[in-house]
């Protein structure tokens, strides 16, 4: 499917460049094998990788580049059609699933296939954070204040024998001196 003309607008091209059309096509048949940064590099993309995953970012924003978003969207579609794939369809087959594995008495097939549904549904995100910089770059007290940070956070998780030990108002042992 081509995008040759679009109504024009101030600034905005009237159609897919090359680089724009095989950054769609790879994004969309290599999906999950390949991060959206691979996919913009094997178009043609240059920089570093943190350049990358920004360009690929932009790339898929309708607001940066309407005509790769909806060309993303056309190629999607098609391949959906192309397996005979659908939201409802995929939700239908694996509830099918889980209820058979259910009925043989599978029940750890039974809760991967939940769990699938679910990812389906969007009820599941899967989240990374890529946090950059060194420990050796933080001062002793910013190093001291993080180590707060995380046993606050992570309060639940402290052995409540640890927890007894150590005096309420104390502060966490620097681990720099």
């Amino acid at each position: 499917m081509e995008i040759t003309k679009e109504k024009k607008k101030p600034g905005l091209p009237a159609r897919l460049t090359p680089m724009q059309r095989r950054f769609a096509e790879i994004l969309v048949f290599a999906e999950g094998h390949k991060f959206a940064y691979e996919c913009a590099k094997e178009a043609g993309y240059e920089g570093d990788n943190a350049t990358l995953r920004v360009k690929a970012s932009q790339l898929q924003d309708p607001k940066h580049y309407p005509l790769v978003f909806k060309h993303i969207g056309e190629l999607r579609e098609e391949n959906y059609k192309k397996h005979n794939i659908s939201f409802g369809g995929h939700l239908t087959e694996l509830a099918k699933i889980r209820d058979e594995a259910i009925k043989s008495k599978s029940f750890s097939a039974a809760t991967n296939a939940e769990k699938a549904r679910g990812a389906v549904g969007g009820l599941y995100i899967e989240q990374k954070i890529i946090r950059t910089g060194k420990i050796e770059d933080l001062s002793e007290e910013e190093l001291n204040e993080r180590i707060a940070t995380i046993q606050d956070d992570n309060a639940l998780l402290i052995d409540e024998k640890d927890k007894e030990k150590e005096p309420k108002d104390k502060k966490p042992k620097p681990i720099l001196s």
